[in-house]
């Protein structure tokens, strides 16, 4: 009995290992989601994804409304400047407007001294803090991040961004919150800083959209993804001229090759038999 106990152990041996695999990353793979402390944000139909979609400059609008109202209060836009707003959100005298009301440090002078000027098309948006150490202290020891980037610097992009910004609830029973504390499934740990920053109404919009919450932060999270790929729309276009011009390319090549090659591929060889002379 033991023989046979071994002999079919031999013979199974490779199937065992395999069994003993699956099971080890079965065990792996339920200890991780186990290990899951967020809600998974789900994928939203926004109108800018697409290859043969753009950005919704009405909602572009909106969004950088939002942000100049709510969320420039903390976070700052480092990467964008206001030349860069013309034709997607304002006109050039609006932006030039917003730009003037901005006081800019700059210098040195003749004297060596620096001064301040009004904001013109190149600066950059301003930042609600003179520098970082000034952000933490305003901020319980935190910086709070800029924002040019964080729609491709977050899993999800548009949809954990969205879905962060609404998410705000009360906690579950059984879940303390520190002080300063509030709960959002969607944020790691559930535990978050920042306290809910929109509010319905909050916003009034120029264009008379009702500012809802969720209007809010569909406009926001829209300008946000425009401020981390501001060249989305003419890069599509760009790839729509190269792939029309490629197969253009790509007709005409058979064509030259199909009229290059047919003289010898449609040529008929004889073969005739020499009389030999006597």
């Amino acid at each position: 009995m033991a023989s046979r106990i071994q002999t079919l152990l031999s013979k199974n041996q490779n199937l065992a290992a395999c069994a003993a695999t699956v099971s080890a990353l079965t065990a792996a793979t339920s200890i991780t989601f186990l290990s899951d402390d967020v809600v998974h944000p789900l994928s939203l139909p926004w109108r800018h994804d697409g290859a043969f979609a753009s950005y919704d400059h009405a909602g572009l609008r909106r969004g950088f409304q939002v942000y100049r109202q709510v969320c420039a209060t903390c976070h700052s836009i480092e990467r964008i400047h206001f030349r860069e707003l013309v034709g997607v959100t304002h006109d050039t005298a609006q932006v030039e407007e917003m730009a003037s009301e901005v006081d800019v440090e700059d210098g040195p002078n003749d004297e060596g001294e620096m001064f301040e000027r009004p904001g013109k098309l190149s600066d950059p948006l301003p930042s609600p803090y003179a520098n970082d150490e000034q952000g933490r202290a305003a901020n319980g020891g935190a910086m709070p991040p800029d924002l040019s980037l964080m729609v491709k610097a977050r899993h999800a992009g548009a949809d954990y961004v969205f879905s962060l910004l609404t998410g705000y609830v009360e906690p579950p029973a059984g879940k303390d919150m520190l002080p300063g504390l509030y709960y959002n499934p969607y944020f790691p740990g559930g535990a978050i800083a920042m306290p809910p920053p929109l509010q319905d109404g909050g916003v009034e919009y120029d264009d008379g959209t009702p500012g809802t919450i969720s209007q809010q932060a569909k406009d926001v999270t829209e300008f946000l993804n425009w401020c981390a790929e501001p060249e989305a729309n003419e890069r599509k276009k760009s790839a729509a001229q190269y792939v029309l011009c490629l197969g253009f390319s790509m007709v005409m090549t058979g064509y030259y090759k199909r009229f290059k090659w047919s003289p010898l591929k449609t040529r008929q060889i004889s073969y005739m038999a020499q009389q030999l002379t006597k």
